[in-house]
């Protein structure tokens, strides 16, 4: 009996404290935000356990006034109510106790946005993203006479085998897209985002950068992050734009700045076959394998 109890505790933590591998897209039973692969990510994470140092103790003064308030109060203990109105110690105290927290809260949320807003000057590439109902468009500008440019869609069940992309781990199910953003690390990345111009309102979010802007058609908004490691990131459409806003996935995979240009290079003349070399140097040579039975 222990040690089944001792096994479901240890498959618990199993679940709650995932590998590394598996951290930079949603987890089942997910509480918190997405490890952060930028500067901007990891400040937002900062922020975060930050303002639970006011909302809790808030929350659970809030409570204990309520059932202070509920028991003492109560009709059968006080049949005659209080006909007190004013008390000038009690309204200076929440006049004064909110405005300090909430100067608290509010001088690193406007450090954390003007961060956000800060666009670099001089950034190492420029990616254009559009999207459509339901799907990403995305062009790499300053590539050359024509910039490279190209669709991705959510991955098909069918199409895993084809793609080499079946391990559920690494592409997981509604996430995994047929042609992923490539990008190098540590390299400051601008992403300019809009939308078609007979299209609706969509969102470019990605949790483990920091980043979530509109893609409003007609306009163009500018974004930036800057990678800190390596990896296959995803994200997700996150506004609301018609019956397949949940099958428009971001999928990002940051690699170094070698195997970035290798594919960058290939990827001008032939970009599926970029990709397979690219998915043959990342995800290892089980992989790579399975990529050439698929091909063949």
């Amino acid at each position: 009996m222990i040690k089944k109890a001792y096994a479901a505790v240890t498959a618990l933590v199993c679940l709650l404290f995932a590998s590394a591998s598996l951290a930079d897209q949603p987890m089942p039973w997910q509480a918190t935000l997405q490890p952060a692969a930028t500067p901007i990510m990891r400040e937002i994470r900062w922020f975060e356990q930050y303002t639970l140092w006011f909302i809790v103790p808030i929350t659970l003064f809030v409570l204990v006034l309520l059932i202070v308030a509920c028991v003492k109060f109560r009709a059968s203990a006080n049949p005659v109510p209080s006909r007190t109105s004013h008390n000038t110690i009690i309204e200076v105290i929440w006049t004064v106790g909110p405005v300090l927290i909430l100067l608290f809260l509010a001088v690193p949320s406007f450090n954390l946005l003007t961060e956000q807003l800060t666009l670099p000057e001089n950034p190492d590439i420029t990616l254009k993203a559009t999207a459509t109902q339901w799907q990403w468009n995305y062009e790499y500008e300053g590539t050359g006479d024509s910039p490279l440019a190209f669709d991705s869609y959510l991955l098909k069940e069918p199409d895993r085998a084809a793609a080499g992309k079946t391990d559920l781990a690494t592409y997981p199910r509604l996430l995994a897209v047929d042609n992923e953003v490539v990008l190098p690390v540590n390299k400051t990345i601008r992403v300019l985002v809009t939308a078609a111009p007979t299209d609706v309102i969509h969102a470019f979010a990605m949790p483990s950068f920091g980043v979530k802007i509109d893609a409003v058609p007609g306009r163009l908004n500018e974004t930036w992050f800057k990678t800190e490691r390596e990896g296959l990131f995803y994200g997700q459409c996150s506004e609301l734009c018609g019956k397949d806003h949940a099958f428009m996935p971001i999928a990002i995979r940051v690699v170094s700045e070698d195997k970035y240009k290798q594919w960058l290079t290939a990827a001008a003349t032939d970009l599926p076959g970029a990709y397979k070399a690219l998915m043959a140097a990342t995800d290892g040579p089980a992989k790579s394998v399975d990529v050439a039975e698929n091909v063949q």
